[in-house]
């Protein structure tokens, strides 16, 4: 009896043991991301290759415009800086951001996100993860208006940032925003004007051979927005020499107005995918409006990757 009871012990020690290498094994597979935190951000790495950092911390260039809650650097696939940071032309840029110039609680200005004009944003919760390969920063956002009384919140925003594992040397990084009011009456738009941009922004670099293409084609920019399909890519000499890299914005069909217009610019400007427009829209208490768009990080020009076949993949991922 003594000689089974021990072993039935070393059974259940070996079956313990097992099972704590798988999760480790488990554990080593999904180390390839690693999330460093500073006083002023997060830093994403995988295999030791920078992929992007989130600035978490207010930041100025001039004094002017204070601006946090953004991603810059994102990183080519080559190490290159795709993005730009406070540019002299538009020092109110910054990397891959998402702002609005129209807030309103009914018919009395909040402010200007784009500007950051009265409004500021103060990150409350910043979570990292590693789940099924997959990297994810969690981020909840409250906005303050300097125009309500004691700088009073009137959004609530939660907004989640996934990276997929590096494949065929295409990385896909996730967005979901999550917008819902704290105020009644709560209303957002893009710029009062014919263009109406607003919404989810890349100031990426703009090198002389930058090209816009799309489902349709190839794709001239213009002064007011385009029509161009659920995807738009952006590809050119970043920095390397000799080397040509691409970003690729994909909305996906639940956010409210796919498919988008967009913004495009050839020099000195940022890359916009438009929501909603010149016309403000409701944000309520009640439900959260939510924006899912996907960034491609690839090698090469847009035909080089199938990007056809990567929208629908994305359009195909349910949420």
């Amino acid at each position: 009896m003594t000689l089974a009871i021990h072993a039935q012990k070393r059974l259940g020690l070996f079956i313990l043991l097992a099972a704590i290498t798988a999760c480790n094994q488990n554990s080593r597979e999904n180390t390839s991301f690693r999330f460093e935190q500073d006083d002023h951000g997060v830093t994403l790495t995988e295999e030791g290759k920078p992929v992007y950092y989130y600035r978490k911390e207010p930041k100025t260039l001039t004094g002017e415009y204070v601006c946090n809650h953004y991603i810059h650097p994102l990183y080519a696939l080559n190490g290159d800086t795709l993005t730009e940071e406070f540019p002299l032309d538009h020092p109110y840029h910054r990397g891959i951001f998402w702002s609005w110039h129209q807030l309103y609680v009914d018919s009395i200005s909040l402010g200007d996100e784009w500007i950051m004009k009265d409004i500021t944003h103060e990150v409350v919760d910043v979570y990292t993860g590693t789940k099924q390969a997959k990297a994810t920063l969690d981020l909840e956002v409250v906005w303050r208006s300097a125009l309500l009384e004691n700088g009073k919140v009137f959004m609530k925003e939660k907004t989640s940032i996934t990276v997929h594992p590096l494949k065929t040397n295409v990385r896909r990084i996730d967005f979901e925003i999550s917008l819902q009011a704290e105020l009644p009456g709560i209303s957002l738009g893009g710029s009062d004007d014919e263009k109406g941009y607003g919404g989810l922004c890349a100031r990426i670099k703009l090198p002389d051979d930058l090209a816009f293409t799309s489902s349709q084609g190839a794709v001239e920019p213009r002064t007011l927005q385009v029509s161009a399909g659920p995807w738009l890519d952006f590809s050119g000499s970043f920095g390397t020499p000799d080397e040509v890299s691409g970003l690729t914005i994909c909305c996906h069909p639940s956010t409210p107005n796919y498919p988008a217009p967009w913004i495009l610019r050839q020099k000195t400007s940022m890359q916009n995918i438009v929501f909603p427009g010149r016309e403000r829209v409701k944000i309520a208490t009640d439900h959260p409006t939510i924006l899912r768009y996907r960034l491609i990080v690839h090698e090469g020009l847009a035909s080089e990757p199938d990007l056809r076949s990567l929208q629908s993949e994305f359009e195909e991922t349910a949420f």
